[in-house]
């Protein structure tokens, strides 16, 4: 079993890189829609009840927790649905092979992992989604339909964890057929065992802990390390855009880091996570931010999702939303990465918390032209939504009933989308707010001369004087880019000075919203995106923004020269050269010698591997206090010496003894010591000589060493 496993991976591993659009990784264009594959369209019958784990279908749609037919090739049958919808990238729910059998339910009331967050086999395709072999075909016609309708695929991964441990398979893992371990048969450690999560504000246990009772998977396990990083470049063979990861802050940290890179390194992709909190006063929101800013794995916006729910379905005021994009402006490197939501499957529907159509389509509105990735989760486009039990799970994720295209919200979904596209502001530009009450706000993206101007109140019965609003439009009169689809009006504005006119005062109507928008262009070569955000020398990434020029300019990093692998007015794709790593401004020049504006990135000293530090007996902490790790790389912080630079938190469940899973460059000797960083700043680092480790060429690495006092 054991020589299957490893023989398998490596067979993955060599895979070449696919050939795709490098611009994969700029995603910010974008428009995502999720769909929970089961609900969305049943394409092909003969899949419902597949015979290795007959059973768990119920064709009355009637049991919430079995499957009920939707299929790879029901969304295949779809793509002109999602095309005229203006959908330019699909988030499917986990493809994999899932639990085969009846977990916690009866015989006459199964239950099913329809929802594909309990897998068992990370190298197959799940047989209610494509056939009864488990074969890749099904999904490998869905993704051709997608791209030739120009729509990116992204896949959802749960590298968590694997099923239920009290149940069914009891976590059973597989690959590829071949048994590898379960649960309650894991001699070789694969999974961690341990109770269930208790405090999720606990850095040790929402990384080390159990989720709801779901095997929880031992990433710094050689075996697994390799089998998961196998999982996604698989997919990536089989031409996936990029990955969704469930449930981020559950995996270890530092590992995530590895894997990303291994993505990168393979070929070019696109990441965000499930790092579930409240708002920005959330106790992990601090390491949120830290993780999205340098892991290059961008996350779902749950602060900004709880400030549009208060506000729209829950009345509460603007200033909740301008406040929550203020801070969150102000803590994220790569704010208009950051993927936004209303609804989601583990949330009831908008609709269910408060059922008017006018707020989720002012929602709507407001999430297609803020900063940030737009997801439309299925169905709010036909405002579809279930209220039994609070429609919360699983009455959130209901049968996709309706696919017309004359819904308001379908409209207006594709008219956004269209202006995604033609305006870089929305994609690219900072938000500025420009006006606000408690029921109107008025914001302003800006890239350059593209601007777009919205405005929306969300008072179902009264409207507002607009007076004294400035904007970056310039002077001219500028029709409602929705055409009155939302009760928009029209906008004079007068000259101004510095880029600040003043628009003519106006009446906005009440449950309106108006878009006023400038396409203007920019006045040389404009950055406006690169990814991944970070890479080893000789990894591809990609710069995009406007007027770069059809002819071949050049790139560099710090000086040096990168290779320019491809060169369009709007795209550029390079090769990361040689360069000492650390944090860089990356040069973009036109042919003809003109500079765009500069765009951070950062290179590491190689591709990046797993390797677990633990400290004993380290300098006595006390409440608020916590050792760090840092040395001589930039994977390992240059140094630095305060949250944000060096490595951690450290973990302490057997204090005082500290340990931290991290990335470390692979085949690099690094020096490094521990440091500890009270709660009022105060920092005090060990004694003694640098230690020294010379960092694997593959596998997992491991590091333990004494403080030295």
């Amino acid at each position: 079993m054991r020589r299957y496993l490893l023989s398998a991976t490596a067979a993955l591993f060599a895979l070449a890189p696919y050939t795709c659009s490098l611009r994969a990784q700029d995603f910010k264009k974008q428009v995502i829609y999720e769909i929970i594959t089961d609900r969305f369209f049943d394409g092909d019958t003969t899949n419902n009840n597949p015979s290795q784990s007959t059973g768990l279908y119920d064709s009355t749609k009637t049991n919430w927790q079995t499957y009920w037919g939707g299929d790879l090739a029901g969304i295949q049958q779809k793509m002109s649905y999602l095309k005229g919808l203006g959908i330019t990238a699909i988030w499917i729910s986990p493809p994999v092979d899932n639990d085969n059998l009846n977990t916690y339910g009866t015989v006459n009331a199964p239950m099913a992992g329809y929802h594909g967050y309990w897998a068992r086999d990370f190298q197959r395709i799940e047989e209610h989604f494509g056939d009864a072999s488990n074969t890749w075909t099904a999904f490998d016609n869905m993704v051709t339909a997608a791209h030739q309708n120009g729509i990116k695929v992204i896949a959802d991964i749960a590298a968590n964890h694997t099923n239920p441990q009290d149940a069914g398979e009891f976590g059973s893992l597989y690959n590829n057929g071949t048994f590898m371990a379960a649960y309650n048969n894991d001699p070789n450690g694969e999974f961690h065992h341990s109770g269930n999560i208790g405090n999720y504000q606990d850095r040790y246990q929402v990384q080390y802990l159990t989720l709801e009772n779901l095997a929880d998977l031992n990433q710094e396990n050689t075996t697994i390390d390799s089998y998961l990083k196998s999982a996604f470049t698989q997919l990536q063979s089989h031409h996936v855009d990029g990955f969704r990861l469930d449930a981020v802050k559950h995996v270890t940290w530092g590992w995530e880091y590895s894997m990303a890179n291994t993505v990168f390194s393979n070929a070019p992709s696109f990441f965000f996570g499930e790092w579930a909190m409240t708002n920005t006063s959330d106790g992990l929101y601090h390491d949120a931010y830290k993780f999205a800013n340098k892991s290059g794995i961008n996350l779902l916006d749950f602060p900004l999702n709880t400030a549009m729910r208060d506000v729209f379905a829950n009345n509460s005021n603007f200033s909740e939303i301008d406040s929550t994009l203020s801070q969150e402006n102000t803590n994220f490197t790569w704010q208009n990465d950051q993927v936004t939501f209303i609804d989601s499957q583990d949330l009831s529907r908008l609709l269910s918390v408060n059922n008017n159509n006018n707020r989720l389509n002012e929602a709507l509105a407001f999430q297609l032209t803020t900063r940030g990735i737009p997801v439309i989760y299925y169905g709010d486009e036909q405002y579809l939504h279930n209220d039994t039990g609070g429609g919360n799970d699983p009455y959130n994720r209901p049968q996709m009933t309706s696919f017309s295209t004359t819904a308001t919200a379908y409209k207006l979904i594709g008219s956004l989308s269209s202006l995604r596209q033609s305006n870089d502001a929305i994609a690219y530009g900072t938000s500025t707010q420009r006006w606000i009450n408690n029921d109107v706000y008025i914001y302003e993206r800006q890239f350059y001369n593209n601007v777009v101007l919205v405005a929306i109140n969300k008072n179902d019965t009264s409207s507002y004087s607009i007076a004294n609003l400035f904007t970056a439009l310039p002077a001219g009169t500028y029709t409602d880019y929705l055409g009155g689809l939302l009760g928009g009006v029209g906008l004079g504005v007068s000259s101004g000075s510095s880029g600040n006119n003043q628009a003519t005062s106006f009446t906005i109507p009440a449950h309106s919203v108006s878009v006023w928008q400038l396409a203007g262009g920019e006045p040389g070569p404009s950055v406006g995106s690169i990814g991944p955000t970070i890479g080893q020398p000789g990894m591809t990434v990609t710069v995009a923004g406007d007027n770069f020029g059809s002819s071949t300019g050049s790139v560099s990093i710090n000086g040096t020269a990168a290779t320019v692998q491809s060169w369009s007015n709007t795209s550029v794709n390079f090769k990361v050269p040689n360069v000492t790593n650390g944090v860089y401004q990356v040069q973009l020049k036109s042919s003809a010698g003109t500079a765009a504006n500069t765009i951070q990135f950062t290179v590491l000293a190689a591709k990046l591997i797993p390797v677990t530090f633990t400290v004993n007996n380290a300098s006595p902490t006390s409440t608020g206090d916590f050792i760090f790790l840092s040395g001589n790389t930039v994977e390992l912080g240059q140094w630095g010496s305060t949250f944000d630079t060096a490595i951690g938190p450290m973990l302490d469940p057997n204090y005082p003894n500290w340990f931290l899973n991290t990335s470390m460059p692979a085949g690099q000797t690094i020096q490094f010591k521990f440091v500890k960083i009270a709660a009022n700043g105060t920092v005090t680092w060990e004694n003694g000589s640098n230690h020294q480790y010379t960092v694997p060429t593959s596998g997992v690495g491991s590091v333990n060493v004494n403080w030295q006092y």
